[in-house]
């Protein structure tokens, strides 16, 4: 097959998630808007696309590799943002914080939705959404749990929600707890879903706060590789657990290796390179607006990929699932840094 001829059939599904995404930088411009980030407008443009007029067959396989190529490559630009200097501004006690965080919030959320009965990949979604780093947390989360595109977009609505209450709400609990600058930072770098939302917070609470809450947050993202590669290793044992368990003793361990998703080791990569040639301010400036572009586009495919009748089926219990991780990580986080570092 020519190239000429691939692109004829991506071509269709290109165009469409390219003008999705330029609609929802444009709307997230808007004063009404500003608040709402641009890909979770892109992902509910889509979403209204798909379930109102539909979608033509012919944009099928451009939207699928919007979906699974370009946005493993905007994750791979998230590496840019992170070096070991920031990293090292928030300190041991902050970062103690940051991974006790993390560690207890994606605990609790699996542990939760279990005793509610949620389904095992759809948990683990939202516990990676909500204790790493949003939307971008649960698309490499999916490369290894391989839930549907509807789970992901279903985890994505409920962890934006929950992340823009937070957005919402914690400058006002800033206020009346008179938290000092790095304590609210760190606060909100460590419990925020979104990177977009924890900015948005976090510089409520004045310079300081703004800085310290956005090298916290990157210091989360981090952490997003060895959580992928450590829900890789659990996802073999599991198979293994199976192959036994049906008497089949000689696949184990043949049936898959542990899944090391290429996009994950660019994205250690690109983390390597900014730390050890700390890339011109002008340069991160350039590769932020790219990685946001693309996101933007990503998503909107997700969201043109999403059947409502098909999130209508999973029910209320993901939405009580991820008001429970919200209000848990908002918490434990509180109560960690208050005692340490307060």
């Amino acid at each position: 097959m020519s190239a000429l001829s691939i692109w004829r059939g991506y071509a269709p599904g290109l165009i469409a998630v390219t003008l999705l995404a330029c609609a929802s930088i444009q709307l997230h411009t808007l004063p009404q808007l500003a608040a709402v980030s641009a890909l979770m407008i892109a992902i509910v443009l889509g979403m209204l696309a798909r379930n109102t007029v539909g979608i033509p067959a012919v944009c099928a396989p451009g939207i699928r590799f919007s979906l699974r190529r370009i946005l493993r490559f905007a994750i791979v630009l998230l590496g840019f943002q992170l070096s070991a200097r920031q990293i090292a501004e928030v300190g041991g006690m902050g970062l103690f914080v940051v991974a006790a965080t993390l560690a207890a919030a994606f605990c609790f959320t699996t542990w939760l939705g279990r005793r509610l009965g949620v389904d095992r990949k759809l948990s683990e979604l939202i516990a990676a959404g909500t204790s790493i780093c949003g939307a971008s947390a649960i698309v490499a989360t999916n490369a290894v749990t391989e839930g549907s595109d509807e789970d992901v977009a279903y985890a994505i609505a409920v962890v934006t929600l929950f992340g823009c209450a937070s957005m919402l709400l914690y400058p006002f609990g800033d206020a009346l707890m008179h938290m000092p600058a790095h304590a609210y930072g760190l606060w909100a770098g460590a419990s925020i879903h979104e990177t977009a939302q924890v900015l948005a917070a976090s510089f409520q609470g004045g310079a300081v706060s703004g800085r310290i809450g956005a090298v916290t947050k990157l210091s989360r993202v981090m952490l997003l590789a060895p959580v992928v590669l450590g829900l890789g290793w659990v996802a073999r044992r599991r198979d293994d657990a199976a192959c036994l368990s049906r008497g089949e003793a000689a696949a184990c361990g043949k049936k898959r290796s542990v899944p090391v998703p290429l996009f994950l080791l660019g994205f250690i990569a690109a983390m390597g390179i900014n730390s050890a040639a700390s890339l011109p301010a002008s340069a991160t400036q350039y590769i932020v607006k790219a990685d946001q572009c693309l996101l933007a586009l990503s998503l909107g495919a997700m969201g043109l990929e999403t059947s409502f009748r098909k999130v209508r089926e999973a029910g209320l219990r993901p939405m009580l699932l991820g008001s429970g991780a919200w209000l848990f990580i908002s918490a434990f986080s509180f109560a960690l840094i208050r005692c340490l570092d307060w």
